[in-house]
Formats: structure tokens, sequence, C-alpha cells
């Protein structure tokens, strides 16, 4: 289903330049056939429709065409954060059993077949460019992404055909995307931002690309300059990063662009005023989940309030319940892969709960309050507390452990320990770095004589002192 669509670029434009990397440009028409190739690799390599393929890859056009013959394949595509380490990552293949997983780590868990990328760009070169004859349903899982969620470990959300399309064509409608944007494309791939909008925007509408391994705020001027993009899609970290450009280089960088997009985390007001300043433009935020990819956004043609996340997109329904933003409409996730129960608990009578504290001004925009639970958003990526919480419970010494997110300027939020017993913090913070992706590592341990807890013996994480 996803393929026809993706067609429009793939097969009209196939002599139209589609993407930059690494400076080089290659067309639509090169990744159709290179896809093909690497879908007839899949396929000799024993996979079938249904089967899952790990993919632990950084950003790269490998990464694009194991996606893109997936797609073609009915094989069901599991992105894992490169970030990752052998805990996280070993939890994913056991709960999503794929058939092989392909990356270039060398200590990488064994937990299933490895396939490397190298070897399998090497088999393309004896496969015919000729698609494999495939016609799934739009109700197929597409793609398994792993998210935090709002309870437990990982759990992996099941993304159909219908998911991805219906998001992208609303992009596409309600923020203009056409065949003469540019994009500049820095988010990972692994993450529905930059896969579900990034990639599926860029091969539905036929714009030109330049793909980024990843931001690096020193670069970014010189990439702007040279590439000149008219639409960028970042998290607030990337935006508090290009405000440390010079005047009179932001000017320059934002000269041809027609679209700043902020999403993944809340985008502080102040942030949005200051690259308004900077930058003479107003970024647009919106608000979207792993499990049902894009929700609400700010009108491209209209007042971009700061603070909020503007309207529900067309087709999806909102609800506020006790506080709470529940979701419907084509977006919406078919579940939690291996987990009826988990899907069971994130639905009310068909409603999505979104698990998000939401308010609604008489003027019809969305405010989000922050999580019903515990969640911390660091940068744009989902920490649950309890699995670091449980890592740290497992170490000599400490008692009790409690994690909660603190502000911070840079990645909105980071994440901070509050330990009883005796330990040694920097021990923690080694043990820390090895078992789990950056990003989870508290940036401090905190030590208490107590938790706060509730009658019922429940950790009060708000009433934690402040580091």
């Amino acid at each position: 289903m996803l393929a026809r669509l993706f067609d429009i670029s793939l097969v009209l434009r196939r002599d139209q330049v589609g993407l930059e990397w690494h400076g080089r440009e290659y067309t639509f028409g090169e990744f159709d056939g290179r896809s093909d190739r690497m879908a007839r690799v899949l396929l000799a390599r024993g996979l079938a429709p249904g089967d899952r393929l790990g993919v632990y890859l950084p950003n790269s056009l490998e990464f694009i065409d194991l996606y893109l013959a997936c797609i073609k394949t009915g094989v069901i595509f599991v992105p894992i954060n490169v970030l990752y380490r052998e805990r996280e990552i070993t939890h994913i293949l056991k709960d999503a059993e794929p058939k092989a997983v392909v990356t270039a780590v060398e200590d990488f868990p064994d937990v299933v077949p490895l396939w490397r990328p190298a070897e399998l760009a090497a088999e393309t070169a004896y496969q015919p460019a000729s698609r494999p004859d495939f016609a799934p349903d739009g109700d197929a899982i597409a793609a398994i992404v792993y998210t935090s969620g709002t309870t437990g470990v990982s759990k992996g959300a099941m993304l159909t055909h219908h998911n991805f399309a219906a998001n992208a064509a609303n992009l596409l409608a309600c923020w203009q995307i056409t065949s003469a944007d540019r994009l500049l494309l820095v988010l990972p791939l692994f993450h529905v931002h930059a896969l579900g909008n990034g990639l599926h925007c860029w091969l539905m509408s036929g714009c030109r690309m330049r793909l980024l391994e990843r931001f690096e705020h020193q670069r970014a001027p010189q990439e702007f300059l040279s590439f000149q993009p008219t639409l960028f899609f970042g998290v607030p970290t990337i935006y508090v990063r290009l405000l440390e450009t010079a005047p009179e280089i932001a000017l320059q960088m934002a000269a041809r662009m027609r679209l700043f997009v902020s999403g993944s985390a809340p985008l502080p007001a102040q942030v949005l005023e200051d690259f308004r300043k900077l930058f003479g433009y107003t970024i647009l935020e919106r608000y979207g989940m792993t499990e049902t990819l894009m929700n609400l956004s700010n009108p491209y043609a209209g007042e971009r309030r700061p603070g909020t996340v503007g309207f529900p997109l067309p087709g999806v329904q909102v609800r506020i319940v006790d506080g709470e933003l529940y979701l419907k409409g084509p977006n919406v996730f078919a579940g939690y892969w291996q987990g009826p129960e988990a899907t069971a608990c994130a639905f009310a009578d068909g409603w999505f709960k979104t698990g998000d504290m939401a308010v609604c001004s008489s003027d019809g925009y969305y405010t989000l309050q922050g999580r019903r639970c515990d969640l911390i958003i660091s940068g744009g990526f989902n920490i649950y507390p309890r699995e670091i919480e449980e890592l740290l419970l497992e170490q000599e010494g400490v008692l009790e452990a409690a994690v909660m997110g603190v502000e911070d300027r840079v990645r909105g939020e980071v994440p901070v320990a509050y330990i009883v017993g005796n330990f040694e913090a920097d021990a923690l913070a080694v043990i820390c770095r090895t078992k789990l992706a950056s990003f989870k590592v508290p940036r401090a341990f905190v030590k208490v004589d107590a938790l706060p807890r509730n009658a019922l013996g429940k950790v009060q994480r708000r009433l934690l002192p402040k580091p």
C-alpha cells in the first residue's frame, strides 16, 4: 500500500534527484532499484510477509534501502535506537522476535542472527532490480516501533500502512509540502519523527532531501547555507542549540526557509520567541506520539500560539476526559506487539488514552500540561523512570531508588536519581553508562534518608527535593 504511494516519486520522478548524502546525489529511480534488489536479498535469505527484521543502524542509505525493501515485501520493519545498550536491545529482540538484525556493530547481543549491511549490499549485485509481487492490505503492520509508553518497560507500537499513509497525507496538505521543497533531515530515522514524518513526506511529495547522520550544531550553519533548505524538522533541543547562531548568519540560514517544525517534546514559549527574533520565523509546534504519529498542529496559515500544540489534524478526533487527552483516527496504531493487556489498558471505548494532560482554549487551541504518568522526555527521547530504578536497585548498597525529570534548558528535562542507602555516585554513573542509553543516565545521584510516599506506599516524585 505504501509502496504504491511512494511510486509517485520512485517511478514517476525516477530521473529526478531525490537525495543528497555525503556530497553525492541520488535519483528516486536509483532508490527504487536499490530497494528492489535489497527486497530480493531479504526474500532469498528466507524472510516472508509478517516476519520481523530488526535494524540497528544510524542514518544511512542502507537504512532507507532496508525500510523500502520491507515495505515492498511485507516484512515488518523494527528500528532500534542506536543509543540503546545490551539490556535495552535484548528486551526488544526477545519481544519482537525478529528473524535477524541488521547491524555493523561487532559487540551486539547474539539473541538472533546478525546480518551485516556490507554483506547485504554485496548480495544485491546479484539480484535483479525488479519488484517482488506483493500487494499488502492497508491494515497490515508496516513497522513495530518501541516506545517507553506510559507504564513498564518499552512496548512495540504496531504501525500500519494506513497509519503512515494517513499521517503523511495530512502533513503534505496541512503544511503545504510539495516537490518544490528542500528538506534538511537531521533527526534519527529509528524515531517516528524522522521515519513517519521526514522519510514519508519526502517520498510522497517528491521533494529534495539532504540527509545527515546526526545534528551537529557547529556544522548547522554550513549545512543550511550550502543546501538552502525550505523545510526543517527539529526537536526543542535542536532549536535551543540554533539560538547560539550569530545574528547575521541566522538570517542567511533562513533565507529560503518556508517552515521550521518542532515536536517530540514541549517547546518552551521563550525558545519560540527567541528563535523568531533571531531567525525571523515562527516555529510551528505540533504534537505526536509513537503510537499515533501526528495528532495536533499549530496552523500553517494562522496564529502559531506559543506554548500550544494547535488544533486536531484532519480526521483526528480529540476529547479531554478527566484532564487527559483521548484520541481516535486513522493515525492511531493497531496496538502493542504481543501485548493484549497493555493494548486493552491503553484504550477506553475505542479512544486511545495518551497519558497527556491537556486543556483547550475557547478558540480551540490545545495546550499540554504534562504527563499523567511520570514519563521523562529528554531531547525528544522517552525515558521511563522505572527502568532506571530497577537497574539501580540491582546495585549493592542501594536500598530504594526513585528517578524523576528535572528541568533542563537544553534537553527540556534530564533524569535525576534519588537513592536511599550507601553508594558511590561515580560508580553508579559508570554502571548506568554501561547498561543504558546515554540520554537515560541520571545527571545526578542524590542521597536521601527516605523517599516521600503516600498512604498506599507509592513514591511521590514531585515531593522530592530539587538537586
